[in-house]
């Protein structure tokens, strides 16, 4: 039961590192514009994500537009996308493998080593999942911080971390968390089923004994 209980707290954590991805990828806020300095308007607020950028009024209204041309678009969007996409695909890959590795489940019930190594991998495949989407978050806010301290940027034209890179951070994390456990829970059981394998070869040491003995 307590095996069990670790899977299914792993693939808890993992699942909401998959829903945080897809959030964190959709979401606009990658990164906002900045307030820092003194001839700053804000009358409106700006916002740039993976997939559109989008102003914000003073009186709530608000605006969005979609990128046009993709190729006409910064390697740091784009390469964001492809991991950020990357991550969502290979956890819903590793969500499907998990669930039939783990032990909560009826799936491969009669082979239970087999199971543990599916569970395994889809424990890996989730780690693999949350670095990418670590990588993807991670590229994209050095890029912000880079722009902001760079001191040919206008002041204006300064942005600031959004919140779906705090998004995609957590999720990142969560997956990574999640992967683990289930990683470190089919080792942990490995090792217990070869332990009773000594135990077993002692009586037959002490019956050999007690024919020469006789």
């Amino acid at each position: 039961m307590a095996n069990a209980g670790i899977q299914l707290l792993g693939f808890t954590l993992a699942f909401l590192g998959f829903i945080g991805s897809i959030a964190s990828t959709v979401m606009v806020e990658w990164k906002a514009s900045s307030y820092a300095g003194d001839n700053i308007i804000t009358a409106q607020a700006l916002y740039e994500g993976l997939w559109k950028s989008c102003a914000s009024q003073s009186t709530g209204q608000i605006q969005c537009k979609v990128y046009d041309s993709l190729l006409q678009l910064p390697g740091i969007v784009q390469g964001t996308r492809g991991l950020m996409l990357a991550s969502v695909l290979f956890s819903f890959i590793a969500m499907m493998v998990a669930v039939v590795g783990m032990r909560c489940t009826t799936c491969m019930g009669d082979s239970p080593e087999a199971k543990d190594k599916v569970a395994l991998a889809g424990g890996v495949v989730f780690i693999l999942a949350g670095l990418m989407a670590l990588v993807g978050s991670s590229w994209y806010g050095h890029r912000v911080a880079q722009d902001f301290y760079n001191p040919f940027t206008p002041t204006n034209a300064r942005y600031e971390f959004g919140s779906a890179l705090y998004v995609g951070w957590g999720a990142a994390c969560l997956s990574i968390i999640g992967g683990s456990f289930l990683c470190c829970n089919c080792s942990g059981q490995g090792s217990s089923t070869k332990s009773p394998r000594y135990p077993a070869s002692a009586p037959s040491s002490s019956g050999q004994g007690g024919r020469d003995y006789v």
